[in-house]
């Protein structure tokens, strides 16, 4: 019997799809990395009987990167990015093990079946999840096919047991511009982004943004923005005046007319032909004209529309409309909803889709008259070939999906029913009126069939006042004329439904990478989203457009992006190289690099204008070893500290509130050192500004404070305050935090567990002992004796942490509450005894009477 292993792009697809292909008849365990489940099943394959194993990934298994030495933004010139740095695959979250947990799976199996997402992405992880498990599996005979490729486009019943039994290949074409795709937008955006981030925050101190980054797509998107905020900064108002008449066809009403001739900007003309229409008495009808006129129903439902209605009507982000849609067609309540396709195949099952919504009391009425009348054909829209339009699969109700997750689904639904009902249809009269030489028109609509505005009522025909029934000749005696002084008002800002449209029309992106475009802008703070969802670039992203259109416009433009993508297009069609592609535009962005840093200074002008020098910016915090004079603290982000006096910045542990800690000074290289704290509940610990930079030993490096510092004498360092090996991760150490008292804690270096330990002692101090057991530093407990809660009533106490009975109860394991969402919550109370294996490094056991500072220097520094 063969084995088949089965892969799909998320844990909850395959548990949906191995449900179906097995008729619930399935086993499931839990995978070695925890993330992902196996479901295995017997049943038959091209013919033959067969075992099953239903598994997943968790999106792209490899990601591309530098080679180690090329991420250091310190050591490489950017300009080496574009050819010379090798890049290569790494995996995506190394905590999944993602390559040995399909590799387990995959030996043995004879086949393997693709469940990947039906998109181009989804065709790049196909190859990343053949390239882990090929190896492994056992070796066909010479014409034997192994590799299969299903496609689907919703997870329902009848769609996946269709593509299980018209399986295909994987399409190595539409990977390949995936991989392209990447590689461009890693090369051009470190670049860039490296380039422009070490020479602006290097001069600047308020610009509020830790990363200025540029990406060939993002920077495009931004310049969306600024151009609007352009034109309305430019925008200068002009008076006009309008002419408006009003007539009496009975003793009650009155109708509004429209001048013809719109408006006029120049009063005194204006005034003239106020003056020759009040001389008329009368308004008397010239024409009558009556025409039936259609609102056509939408075309089907695709991403770029689903997320434009999601952001103009729904009030949700584009990021956010995409997880929920997401969310919605791994549940099954959706087709894919990744696709450019308006146009239904010829064989698609319109009836069967609405017949799921024939109970939804909301749309229950419309449906079943659809059903019993006759549906209509959708309009015939664009066939983009990848995916049918967005589709409800099946019913549901808004206690199912609740808040977000309904209204996105209930409008999908409206949307998909009257893509197949009628038009809307209404009666247009036009009455055109001469008042004096003057014409004036009035325009009435009445709904002779509502169609598809009942299922989406924000589309119907507004009501309005039925016109009088008259004919050509009827004279109405005129209510009265008056002048309106109007002005011309700016436009407003970009709605995000508005730059999805430009995105789109400009070839910005993809259906799929267009939320990403739009977050990252916000993520940067380039632009601020305001009521109405609108985008409100702020000084930096302002900045930033105005120094490329100074300096070089294609790189704000979207042409260039645009030609881009046609041609990873055309890669993916298989009618261009993948080598020669990524090199003429590696090539073209490497001289527009070169261009850009000769004629940075163009936009340091405009940065000069907006932004405060570094040595203007801050308070003073601590002084600068070097020249000793008081080092400036800016809050900005990233947060860090400048000497003036020196020239020189030093980075700070971000997401934290920093310090003067007591005036103490570092025995290296005498700054004074900082406390970092992330708040009360959290972690906190001494460092020195120059060490956090420049390590001064071997061991260590760049970004570590005194907690992770490996020097043998300093008061404040790992080597005399570490206890004992973390009790969750593999490489940390549980240092005692000597700034916590009275509420006393170590906290691990490396992860965010805390141990609290010894409240309302009186002192707290490490020993050069360790424990017998476990290795671990001892530790000094010193009481008062009114709150002492050793055994009787001693105040004094020494034993390790982690296996002392007398401190058994003293000790409670916590995670650190961080400012970071990266970061997890949630505490817990120990149980019995800790695991304090380990040693804290450093020579603790024999120390050595320190030497005098130069020698020290010497020794320890490199």
């Amino acid at each position: 019997m063969k084995t088949v292993l089965m892969v799909a792009e998320k844990p909850s697809l395959a548990q949906s799809i191995a449900k179906i292909l097995s008729r619930g008849n399935m086993s499931s365990r839990k995978g070695l990395n925890g993330a992902c489940s196996v479901h295995e099943y017997t049943g038959s394959f091209i013919g033959q009987g067969a075992h099953f194993k239903m598994t997943s990934v968790c999106g792209h298994v490899m990601t591309l990167d530098f080679i180690g030495k090329y991420n250091s933004w310190d050591k490489v010139d950017p300009a080496e990015l574009f050819s010379k740095a090798p890049t290569e695959k790494k995996e995506a979250n190394p905590k999944l093990t993602m390559v040995k947990f399909l590799q387990v799976e995959g030996r043995g199996c004879d086949c393997i079946v693709l469940w990947l997402d039906c998109d181009k992405e989804g065709e790049n992880i196909c190859f990343e999840v053949l390239d882990a498990v090929l190896p492994v599996m056992n070796k066909p005979r010479s014409t034997e096919r192994t590799i299969y490729r299903a496609k689907f486009s919703s997870i329902t019943d009848t769609d996946i047991c269709n593509a299980m039994n018209h399986l295909g290949e994987p399409n190595r074409n539409e990977a390949l511009s995936v991989d392209a795709r990447q590689e461009l937008d890693l090369r051009i955006g470190c670049a860039f982004t490296r380039f422009q981030t070490k020479y602006f925050q290097g001069k600047y101190g308020n610009l509020d943004s830790s990363l200025i980054s540029f990406g060939p797509c993002q920077t495009p998107t931004l310049g969306f923005c600024v151009e609007r905020h352009d034109k309305i900064q430019s925008f200068k108002p002009e008076t006009y005046w309008v002419l408006q008449a009003k007539v009496n066809p009975e003793k009650e009403s009155s109708l509004t007319l429209d001048w013809d001739r719109v408006r006029m900007f120049d009063r005194e003309i204006a005034q003239m032909f106020l003056n020759i229409t009040k001389m008329a008495k009368e308004a008397k009808v010239e024409s009558v004209s009556k025409k039936e006129k259609v609102k056509q129903r939408p075309l089907a439902l695709n991403t770029v529309e689903m997320l434009r209605v999601a952001s103009a009507a729904l009030g949700m982000g584009p990021q956010h409309a995409m997880q929920i849609a997401e969310r919605l067609y791994t549940q099954g309540y959706i087709s894919y909803p990744r696709t450019e396709t308006t146009h239904y195949p010829e064989n698609f099952d319109l009836k069967g889709c609405l017949r799921q919504q024939a109970n939804n009391p909301y749309w229950a009425e419309t449906v079943k008259a659809l059903l019993s009348e006759g549906i209509n054909r959708p309009r015939k829209g664009h066939d983009a070939g990848d995916h049918p339009p967005i589709t409800p699969m099946r019913a549901a109700t808004e206690a199912e999906l609740g808040g977000d997750g309904w209204r996105l689904y209930e409008y999908i639904t409206r949307h998909f029913i009257a893509t197949v009902s009628a038009d809307c249809k209404y009666l247009q009269t036009t009455i055109s009126f001469s008042i004096g030489p003057e014409r004036f028109t009035c325009i009435g609509k009445v709904v002779t069939s509502p169609g598809f505005t009942e299922i989406m009522p924000w589309h119907s025909i507004p009501l309005e006042e039925s016109l009088p029934h008259c004919e050509k000749g009827d004279l109405f005696p005129i209510g009265e004329i008056k002048l309106l002084e109007k002005q011309t008002s700016p436009p407003d800002y970009l709605t995000e439904a508005e730059l999805i449209t430009l995105m789109e029309k400009h070839g910005i992106g993809t259906d799929a990478s267009i939320p990403v475009h739009i977050n990252n802008i916000c993520q940067r703070n380039y632009v601020t989203v305001e009521s109405g969802r609108r985008l409100k670039p702020t000084n930096l992203g302002i900045v930033l457009v105005h120094g490329y259109y100074k300096i070089d416009a294609e790189l704000v433009l979207p042409t260039i992006r645009s030609a881009v993508e046609k041609q990873l297009n055309l890669i993916a069609l298989g009618k261009a190289n993948y080598h020669q592609v990524l090199e003429h535009t590696l090539d073209i962005f490497k001289r527009k690099f070169h261009y850009f840093v000769d004629s940075i200074a163009g936009m340091d002008e405009l940065m000069e204008v907006s932004f405060s020098p570094l040595a203007a910016t801050g308070k003073p915090l601590s002084r600068c070893g070097k020249c000793h004079r008081f080092m400036k603290y800016i809050q900005a982000k990233p947060s860090r500290l400048h000497c003036s006096h020196c020239d020189d910045t030093y980075s700070l542990p971000q997401n934290g509130t920093i310090k003067l800690y007591k005036e103490l000074r570092c025995p290296l290289d005498d700054f004074e050192l900082v406390l970092w704290s992330s708040g009360s509940r959290g972690k906190s610990y001494p460092l020195c500004p120059y060490c956090y930079n420049h390590p001064p030993f071997r061991d260590m490096k760049k970004g570590m404070g005194c907690n992770e510092c490996t020097h043998p004498t300093c008061q404040h360092s790992l080597s005399m305050l570490g206890i004992g090996q973390c009790v969750e991760c593999e490489n940390g150490v549980l240092v005692l935090d000597s700034t916590s008292g009275p509420k006393w804690k170590m906290a691990c270096n490396k992860c965010n567990v805390i141990v609290h330990f010894f409240e309302n002692a009186h002192k707290v101090r490490v020993s050069p002992e360790t424990c017998d057991l476990c290795d671990a530093a001892l530790v000094d407990v010193d009481f008062n004796k009114a709150k002492s809660p050793l055994p009787g009533d001693e105040t004094q106490h020494s034993g390790c942490v982690f296996c002392d009975p007398v401190f058994q109860d003293l000790v409670e394991l916590k995670h650190a509450a961080m400012r970071h969402p990266m970061h997890r919550g949630g505490q817990g109370k120990r149980q019995g005894r800790g695991r304090g294996k380990g040693r804290r490094p450093g020579g603790r056991l024999n120390p050595k009477k320190p030497k005098d500072k130069m020698a020290a220097l010497a020794a320890y520094f490199v």
